[in-house]
Formats: structure tokens, C-alpha cells, sequence
């Protein structure tokens, strides 16, 4: 069930939380979700010149940076300088794991998808206890896209809520990071933007991870399997473009109006990125192809073929 609120809903003062923004790097999608050293710089380029300000400019920074990785990653020498960058960042807290990404992966068969997210989770998660005080009344898990960023408001309104399940964003922005030209992003399907919102023990075992999240399989499904609450009242996420994204390009079907220089600015302002240095990202075949797809018709249909009809060996991205 989806319950429409208004972000004026309040809580109690005295409930202990712990916040964790959650950021998948690798292990996300085919070629083990790795795409090279090129791929990962590129990748942390985009996180630092523009998710971390956005990050540093929530009005509430009571949360906790936890990024994933896979067990290889282990002692690749960029992935520890980007540690040591986050960590020299002054109110800010910051956790690496290497036991895989912790939510489905689709773009594996249902077998296989699980019994990587079981692994991710229990390898993963008793990381975290240290993180989550034994008092801690709700743990919030938000998506954080490493390339995508909440506008500053965001953290703090999520976690005026007590509500136990799933809350949502609907509508955003999206911005071309070559030019830091900004539209409004209206999808009609529930976008990757969201808090699950667990009690403490829940949480941190895996198995009642799992079973309380559905699991889900895609990011437009959670609301089928958790009692979810949307936010309609403000566009409250940035979808970031720059050459190498997987699913998104700027010439997205969802993209509407184009900001005029005004608004383009009070948005970059709002996620603390005015004055972030562009980025240019050179286009691989895959992202070439995946920019024609974007463009076709019946998206939805599409999707589906591709990630339940289509083998896997024929998969592009």
C-alpha cells in the first residue's frame, strides 16, 4: 500500500536512528559489475565533484556514508584513496565493505541474483553492527546512487519520520554533468530514491533483511512488497548524466521541462554543486546503444523483455 504524505509529519525527539546513505559502487550488473580502472576513476570522479558536496550539504548530517564493494576490490589503491578523502571530511562518517552489493541484482537470474544478495548480506551486514548502538530505535537504509544526488532538505525529512517500511521521492531533476544543464524528471514508475526504514534487529539479520524487503527485484517493485509512504510535496533528487551511465542518459523519456538559468542555479545551490567543475565522460558501444534504446517507445515494455525474456547472453548492458 502507498500512502501520499506531506513532509510536515514529526517524531518523537528522544527515538535513537541511525542513518546510513547507502552507496553501491561495484558488483552492480554484468562484467561483474566492474567496467575497469578507467570506468572506476571516471566513477569517483562524478562522486566526489558532485555527490559528496551534495552530501556535505545536507542540512542534517547525522548519517553515515557506507559504500560497497566486492571482495576483490580489496586493496585497489584508488578505492583506498577515496576512503581516506571521505574520512578527512570534517563531521563525516564513512564505511567501506567488500561483501558485495546489498539489494537484488536483476540483471541475474532469480537463483543466482538471491543467493549473491544472501552472501552480500551476510557478509556485510555484521560490519555494521558497530555503527548501530544496541538502543537504536530505526535503522534508515537510503539508496545513494554514486553518481545521482538528494537536494539538502532530504535527510533531514526523512528522518522526521518513524514510519517503519518504505519512504519514497517521486519527482526530481536531471542534469547533464557535461554542461550542468538541469530538467525536471517526472518518471511514471516508482524511480531508485528511497529509504527502507527497519527496527534494529531486523536489520541486521540477514535473512529477516531479506524477508522484510520482499525482496524486491528493481527499484520500481519495492512498493509492492513494503508498506510504503511517498513524499510528493518538492522534487527532491538530481539524476546525474555524464556518458557512463547503465540505465540513464540525459535524453531520458522521463526528462520534461528544461530549467531556465535561474532555477538551474537555485538547484545547484541546493545540492551544494554551484560551483562544481563539469564532467565529460567519453561514450563506450554499450552506452551508445543504451542511449538509442532510451529514445524508443513503451519503456517499460522493453525493460521487462530485456531483463526477463532476452538470455543473458545477449544482454548488452
Amino acid at each position: 500500500m502507498v500512502v501520499s504524505i506531506s513532509p510536515q509529519t514529526t517524531t518523537r525527539k528522544s527515538m535513537k536512528k541511525v542513518h546510513f546513505m547507502y552507496v553501491p559502487f561495484t558488483g552492480l550488473g554484468l562484467q561483474a559489475g566492474y567496467r575497469g580502472r578507467r570506468w572506476l576513476k571516471n566513477r569517483i570522479r562524478v562522486f566526489k565533484q558532485f555527490v559528496v558536496p551534495s552530501l556535505v550539504n545536507q542540512s542534517k548530517k547525522e548519517f553515515v556514508i557506507w559504500c560497497s564493494w566486492r571482495e576483490e576490490d580489496r586493496g585497489n589503491k584508488i578505492i583506498e584513496e577515496l576512503e581516506r578523502s571521505l574520512q578527512g571530511i570534517r563531521g563525516m562518517t564513512a564505511v567501506f565493505t567488500y561483501g558485495g552489493l546489498c539489494f537484488w541484482d536483476d540483471k541475474y537470474e532469480d537463483e543466482v541474483a538471491k543467493q549473491r544478495l544472501v552472501t552480500a548480506l551476510q557478509n556485510t551486514l555484521p560490519e555494521l553492527e558497530s555503527y548501530i548502538p544496541e538502543d537504536t530505535e530505526r535503522v534508515y537504509m537510503t539508496i545513494q546512487p554514486s553518481d545521482d544526488m538528494y537536494l539538502g532538505h532530504v535527510v533531514e525529512e526523512i528522518q522526521e519520520s518513524e514510519h517503519i517500511g518504505v519512504i519514497c521521492y517521486k519527482q526530481g531533476y536531471i542534469i547533464n554533468y557535461a554542461n550542468k544543464e538541469i530538467a525536471d524528471y517526472d518518471p511514471t514508475t516508482n524511480p531508485p530514491f528511497f529509504t527502507i526504514v527497519f527496527d534494529r534487529e531486523r536489520f541486521l539479520n540477514p535473512q529477516e533483511h531479506l524477508d522484510f524487503t520482499g525482496p524486491y527485484k528493481s527499484h520500481e517493485d519495492i512498493i509492492k512488497h513494503v508498506k510504503s509512504i511517498t513524499y510528493k510535496s518538492d522534487r527532491a533528487f538530481v539524476v546525474g548524466t555524464h556518458g557512463e551511465n547503465i540505465s540513464t542518459t540525459y535524453n531520458h523519456p522521463y526528462r520534461g521541462r528544461l530549467l531556465s538559468e535561474e532555477e538551474r542555479d537555485a538547484v545547484l545551490i541546493k545540492t551544494g554543486t554551484l560551483f562544481s567543475d563539469t564532467v565529460v565522460v567519453r561514450r563506450g558501444y554499450r552506452l551508445l546503444a543504451r542511449r538509442v534504446l532510451n529514445l524508443l517507445p513503451f519503456q517499460d515494455q522493453i525493460r521487462y523483455f530485456y531483463h526477463n525474456k532476452l538470455p543473458l547472453c545477449l544482454r548488452l548492458f
